[in-house]
């Protein structure tokens, strides 16, 4: 039987992810306990914010996702988010306890017009003492490095599912597209920020597939969002698993995949990201004993509705976790080779 593990290890195989999903459910909940609390501190959850910077008409297809151009969800195409109104949002974050705000933009790749105000943005953001974190779709080389010298702590580019199961959710880009970036992103010496979304009518196969693609990449993601599929109307995936409630992924197992996952990458950041407003509270709180240990906070996720402020802070008080503290601050400028990546990890493990 397959043993769970504190040190690091990129050699797992299927198989052996395979077991960990099999192990009986309190065995494995025990086990990915333990490993967490080797790792990290218990009963610590890190708090973030996600805003949409720029919202809709994004021209890739996947079906999830209710920015495409091609879903018929009423999500209206915007511009990019005036730099300042940015800011303002991301010192209320601060406010109410993040130390970590996200920046998603609905693009399928920035345009070189869009990086100055994106630069600004980083550069804002992080003189606020928080971390930061960007998700803009595929990056050159070119530009992964100016977010690196703009001091970005952590770029997210999640590669949704198996190999095997990537054509079922999008045709305008491939598995090894996912992969580039997420390689461009760690040479640029930026913590990568990488997951999925579970529920989407795969398999568990398909589940075993997607944790050991990231945790057999040359170097774990730092934070790892485990998403369970928001089903949004007018969405190819949110009209077909609509009616069939079979489809979706019960709590136990949901809960056995963030378990997977951090058995896998224990050193990880493991985060409750989309679909969270729907579970219980029992639920959450299996998934924190399972070793997930961050959460994004506030009223909404990009598009899709989430648990508020005050809501979480009601959970954290019932069940004794605390907010986790910022991380320490680091120089102004970012290191931007990527030979510097492991100083960085090891100030900041997030996102």
């Amino acid at each position: 039987m397959t043993q769970a593990s504190a040190a690091p290890r990129s050699d797992w195989t299927r198989e052996e992810i395979a077991e960990l999903f099999d192990l009986p459910f309190t065995e494995l909940v025990f086990r990915a306990a333990s490993v967490h609390r080797d790792n990290h501190p218990a009963n610590q959850v890190q708090l973030s914010t996600l805003l949409s910077i720029k919202t809709g008409g994004c021209p890739e297809d996947c079906g999830y996702c209710s920015q495409s151009a091609s879903a018929d969800s009423g999500v209206k195409a915007t511009k990019l988010l005036d730099v300042q109104q940015v800011l303002q949002a991301a010192a209320q974050a601060k406010d109410h306890g993040s130390t970590r705000f996200c920046m998603g933009a609905a693009f399928r790749n920035p345009k070189e017009r869009d990086m100055p105000a994106i630069i600004q943005m980083v550069e804002g953001v992080r003189a606020m003492g928080m971390e930061t974190c960007m998700t803009l779709g595929m990056l050159n080389e070119k530009q992964s490095a100016m977010l690196a010298e703009a001091g970005l702590d952590y770029y997210n580019h999640n590669i949704d599912t198996s190999p095997e199961n990537y054509a079922n959710i999008t045709s305008t880009r491939t598995f090894e597209d996912r992969l580039d970036t997420l390689s461009n992103v760690r040479k640029a010496g930026i913590n990568v920020c990488s997951g999925g979304i579970v529920g989407m009518g795969e398999t568990r196969a398909d589940r075993v597939g997607f944790i050991h693609t990231l945790a057999t990449l040359p170097e774990h993601p730092g934070s790892v969002p485990v998403n369970a599929l928001v089903p949004v109307k007018g969405t190819p995936l949110g009209d077909m698993l609509a009616d069939t409630p079979l489809a979706k992924i019960d709590d136990i197992e949901f809960v056995r995949t963030v378990a997977v996952a951090r058995i896998t990458m224990p050193g990880s950041m493991v985060r409750l990201s989309a679909g969270r407003e729907s579970m219980s509270e029992a639920t959450q709180a299996l998934c924190f004993l399972a070793g997930a240990n961050s959460i994004f906070t506030g009223d909404k996720l990009l598009t899709a509705p989430n648990a508020g402020d005050d809501s979480d802070a009601a959970m954290f008080a019932r069940l004794g976790i605390e907010a986790m503290p910022a991380s320490e601050p680091r120089d102004a400028q970012a290191p931007s080779c990527a030979g510097s990546r492991s100083e960085r990890s090891a100030e900041a493990m997030t996102s």
